[in-house]
């Protein structure tokens, strides 16, 4: 099962996620980088993971504090071997486009200020994803493929409840290929993976979907755990932090 670290991001640091709790969310302190620099945390994630994958939580954007646009056009032009994952409380197509062109915008400048051509360069693959959470038009979903993306959706969870920004087709007709299953109070707990909301989702996702957990790994334990459920990856950032797992670069649980 493949180890997908996770980069949250807020007022321009990397910070510890709390159970969802994000007014306590604070920089980083890691075992992996002396900072909470985003672009050395992101390359320690990836050391320590070696993952193909780098999922973010721009919480500036999820929280309307402002989203991170010249900070992520950093990390796509430091990391162009890596995919990144990009929840940043995408209500709609429209709102994902937005910030998506001020990425590219950011480039520009930054390729501008640093006097180097972007045409041609490998950049890291910008992947959306539509959390519940913050999701108001499931159709964006389609949009997004319309256009060429690979949109992920995230199943946003608190205390076993799917958490919706709006009513939604409770069917999971409309899911894309790949879907999260999030468990916010679970993130950074210390306390398990929820792998009951995992199995459930798992049983009512259609066959060609594949299924991601999110949350509460502590150690490889839960990883094996995990993967005995069917899960293909997990989202994992407080045990990568803190050295509880370490993983070879195709390592698999």
């Amino acid at each position: 099962m493949q180890v997908i670290p996770v980069l949250d991001l807020l007022d321009g640091h990397v910070v510890r996620a709390v159970r969802g709790e994000r007014s306590a969310y604070r920089p980083i302190q890691s075992r992996l980088a002396p900072t909470s620099d985003p672009l050395a945390v992101a390359r320690a994630l990836i050391e320590a993971s070696g993952a193909p994958t780098l999922y973010i939580a721009d919480l500036g954007a999820i929280l309307r504090h402002g989203a991170h646009a010249a900070t992520l056009a950093a990390l796509r032009a430091a990391l162009p071997r890596v995919e990144l994952w990009l929840d940043a409380g995408f209500a709609d197509y429209a709102s994902m486009r937005a910030l998506f062109e001020r990425i590219d915008d950011a480039l520009a400048q930054r390729n501008s200020q640093h006097d180097c051509d972007a045409a041609g360069s490998q950049l890291a693959t910008l992947v959306p994803v539509f959390g519940t959470e913050s999701l108001r038009d499931i159709h964006a979903l389609h949009a997004a493929r319309r256009d060429g993306y690979t949109p992920i959706l995230s199943l946003d969870h608190r205390a076993g409840e799917l958490l919706a920004a709006t009513a939604h087709d409770g069917s999971s007709a409309w899911w894309p290929s790949r879907v999260i299953a999030m468990t916010l109070d679970q993130v950074g707990s210390y306390t398990g993976p929820d792998l009951a909301t995992f199995q459930r989702l798992r049983a009512q996702a259609p066959a060609h979907t594949t299924l991601i957990g999110a949350g509460g790994i502590r150690n490889r334990d839960d990883l094996a755990a995990a993967a005995r459920t069917g899960a293909t990856a997990w989202l994992v950032a407080s045990a990568l932090h803190d050295r509880r797992i370490d993983c070879a670069p195709s390592d698999s649980a």
